[in-house]
């Protein structure tokens, strides 16, 4: 993680990592103020509160109260050597718990982080640098060996090579790259967890049998996500880049809607309309690029050649961000590579998809087979050597699709978790299945995997697979483990060359009567493909480009980010539109407009409830205001603080709306329940003196948004390198508007 210092008055110090500021100081005995704890003293305070927090995880696992759970430390100092210091922690446990569940709680303490990292010893290395934000040098532990060659199948490089080719990619883009967790807790089975230091919010996860080829993993995807602006996703991209000749890619081009909102000629194709507009529901408007969100500039669209006949056929950028998210991209140290990667995931969610909706019951893959495979083995038996049975599935449906799966039991909690892997060969398959399902896990975290069941409907709601897709936590069907099972199991064999995969996977596509649409994206260093296949690979309903559209940010982001300055008649719009919008009051506004506000404030919990609500008080709206605290206090689960505000706002409101009732009579108690400074924001708040408290104002400029500039200066690293990369001289390319497809 990267800490950046900044040198306060006197000898004050504040560090700012990700969304948090620590601010340090020194006592008064040694010049200081006294104004903060001292950076010893959160070292020492961060190591109990480390193995407090793996008390409480284990206890929670376990439904075990910890009201009457207290923990101490203690550090004793050596007299002789003051850098030698023995950390007692004593933990007092209610007699009530078992024998079993003391002993746990105390392994559970031996788990901290900070206790093993100073048991371990850390290195520190000291230097200086001629400038902190031009040091872009990747925070990697694992640095390639020149000296080694490690093949593994699917790579058409060793791995020590692929690792130095894309930490080089990332440090010449000027991303520092740090790894924030690696696990390792079943044999044969790693995963970790990158992130750019300076953006966060560009991460990813990477697995693999070993180390190098989890971090492997971690940077192709990390690679492929940067080329195909997933990080970016629904994300507002600033005014300066909206305006630009290019928004996303210098070969973009923008189509303006007819004069009716039909859709303009150009974009899509027949086969495509067939599938995204069958009824001629779909708008221009519809299609609006979210990032920019420039109206005026029509339909942002990308090129995509038809694999069938090589034609090129635009895809708005609106509609992929809608429906595929990062389904259908791969990096590779080769174009083949990264199709085959590339396609066997859009094969595994696919199957995946037709598997949990249709409750097939699969076959085991038989011991004899497995054991062609002892690593694998070695990491299935780990897992129920800790008490999770597992199942291990052919998922090919036959032999049709180079697809496995492995399933997790939980008997503690009756929860279950079917990972899926896809590959040409059998073998990787199974491995991707098995590495997947430990991904980023404790053996505490599957813990919250869910119990199957026998209804068909809440298998086959469409949101299941989304969470399914997004971390594999959906329900799947009690007949998915019947012994009966629909297919006879097939030890299937896809495998060969890269260029050979490839050709095989896009020719099951082609017997499925599937079209196949792939951008490839070099301008990185390294081939990056995305392969779209309309009515097969998309996440989300088609639908929901008409009823749920991301694009809908920008009825209200403007607004939104100009609250503070709206005068009455302009907020009164901006209620009704939200209320007219029917959606969901717990909509968070984040998701709403495509901001990434920090979570620690009160932007960051905002929902459209409680906008709503605000809005009301200012503008004196008092029987509305009172429904809306009144839901917000029953459903909503925000901070203490802003809880305990919107308990007193309830008060003063029901004291407001009585005629027998004086705020006087009730203040100076209300004053010692809240405290002076909350009473001042709530009696201010319903009598329209202080609006929007806790929002701080901010504007379409995102002054004081940092996390989202953070998110954009991310992206403008990106955005420069296109641009360089296409010689600088750019257009903005528009088509004209036309009537092709009425709606």
């Amino acid at each position: 993680m990267e800490i950046n210092v900044n040198f306060l008055d006197n000898l004050r110090l504040e560090a700012k990592f990700d969304d948090f500021t620590v601010v340090t100081d020194q006592p008064i005995r040694y010049k200081g103020d006294g104004s903060a704890p001292s950076p010893f003293d959160y070292f020492l305070a961060s190591s109990a509160l480390c193995a407090a927090y793996f008390v409480r995880v284990y206890c929670l696992a376990r439904d075990i109260p910890t009201e009457n759970i207290r923990l101490s430390q203690n550090n004793i100092v050596d007299p002789e050597n003051r850098y030698n210091q023995i950390f007692r922690i004593e933990v007092e446990l209610p007699e009530d718990i078992s024998e079993k569940d003391r002993q746990g709680i105390l392994r559970s303490i031996d788990r901290c982080t900070v206790k093993k990292v100073v048991q371990t010893g850390p290195t520190f290395e000291i230097e200086t640098v001629e400038n902190l934000d031009a040091d872009a040098q990747a925070l990697l532990m694992v640095k390639p060996d020149s000296a080694q060659s490690t093949y593994i199948e699917g790579k058409d490089l060793p791995l020590e090579q692929t690792i130095a080719n894309m930490t080089g990619i990332l440090a010449d883009l000027g991303m520092k790259i740090e790894i924030s967790s690696w696990r390792n807790i079943v044999p044969h089975v790693w995963s970790l967890h990158i992130r750019d230091a300076a953006s966060p919010m560009c991460f990813t996860n990477g697995k693999g049998a070993t180390k190098e080829s989890a971090l492997c993993s971690a940077l192709g995807e990390f690679i492929e996500r940067l080329s195909c602006n997933f990080f970016y996703n629904d994300q507002f991209f600033g005014e300066e880049i909206a305006n630009s000749a290019f928004v996303h890619y210098p070969n973009e081009e923008w189509f303006k809607p007819g004069p009716n909102d039909e859709l303009p000629e150009g974009i899509l194709d027949d086969h495509c309309l067939a599938i995204y507009n069958p009824d001629g529901e779909l708008a221009g408007s519809n299609l609006i690029d979210t990032n920019s969100g420039k109206v005026e500039r029509g339909i942002c669209a990308l090129p995509f050649v038809r694999q069938s006949d090589g034609e090129v056929v635009y895809f708005p950028s609106n509609l992929i961000e809608n429906l595929f998210l990062s389904n259908g991209m791969s990096a590779g140290n080769t174009l083949q590579e990264a199709q085959v990667q590339c396609l066997s995931e859009i094969f595994e969610r696919a199957v995946k998809k037709q598997i949990i909706e249709e409750e097939i019951a699969l076959p085991d893959v038989p011991l004899s087979v497995l054991e062609k495979y002892p690593n694998i083995l070695e990491g299935i038996r780990g897992l129920e050597q800790q008490g999770f049975p597992v199942l291990v599935k052919d998922a090919s449906l036959g032999g049709e699709f180079p697809v496995m799966c492995v399933t997790l039991m939980n008997p503690r909690t009756g929860g279950v978790f079917a990972s899926f892997g896809a590959h040409p060969s059998f073998e990787v398959a199974l491995e991707r299945s098995l590495t997947e399902l430990m991904q980023g896990r404790s053996f505490e975290g599957l813990n919250d995997v869910p119990p199957p069941t026998f209804n068909s409907l809440a298998v086959a709601e469409p949101n299941n697979f989304v969470e399914h897709f997004i971390d594999s936590t959906g329900v799947v069907s009690w007949r998915f483990f019947s012994a009966r099972s629909d297919y006879e199991f097939c030890e299937w064999d896809f495998s060969g060359t890269n260029e050979e995969e490839a050709n095989r996977l896009f020719g099951i596509l082609e017997d499925l009567g599937k079209e196949a649409y792939m951008a490839v994206h070099e301008d990185l260093g390294a081939p990056v493909c995305r392969i779209l296949v309309p009515g097969y690979s998309e996440v989300y309903e088609v639908e929901d480009l008409i009823w749920d559209n991301t694009n809908k940010a920008l009825d209200y982001r403007e607004d939104i980010l100009n609250l503070h300055s709206l005068d009455d008649e302009q907020l009164n719009d901006l209620a009704e539109r939200l209320e007219e919008s029917q959606m969901d009051d717990y909509t968070d506004i984040i998701t709403l407009i495509g901001i990434e506000f920090d979570e620690n404030t009160v932007w960051g919990q905002l929902t459209i409830l409680e906008l709503k609500l605000l809005i009301n008080l200012a503008l004196q709206q008092h029987e509305e205001a009172l429904e809306r605290t009144e839901a917000f206090l029953q459903f909503n689960d925000n901070t203490v603080e802003r809880n305990l505000f919107y308990r007193a706002v309830n008060a003063v409101l029901e004291i407001a709306l009585d005629d027998e009732l004086e705020l006087s009579d009730y203040e100076v108690n209300l004053r010692r329940m809240f405290g002076d400074e909350t009473m001042d924001a709530v009696i201010g708040s319903v009598n329209g003196e202080v609006r929007f408290h806790g929002l701080t104002p901010t504007n379409m400029q995102l002054e004081g948004l940092d996390k989202h500039l953070r998110l954009i200066e991310s992206y403008r690293k990106l955005h420069a390198l296109r641009g360089a990369k296409a010689g600088g001289n750019v257009v903005a390319r528009s088509r004209p508007v036309a009537d092709k497809h009425p709606v």
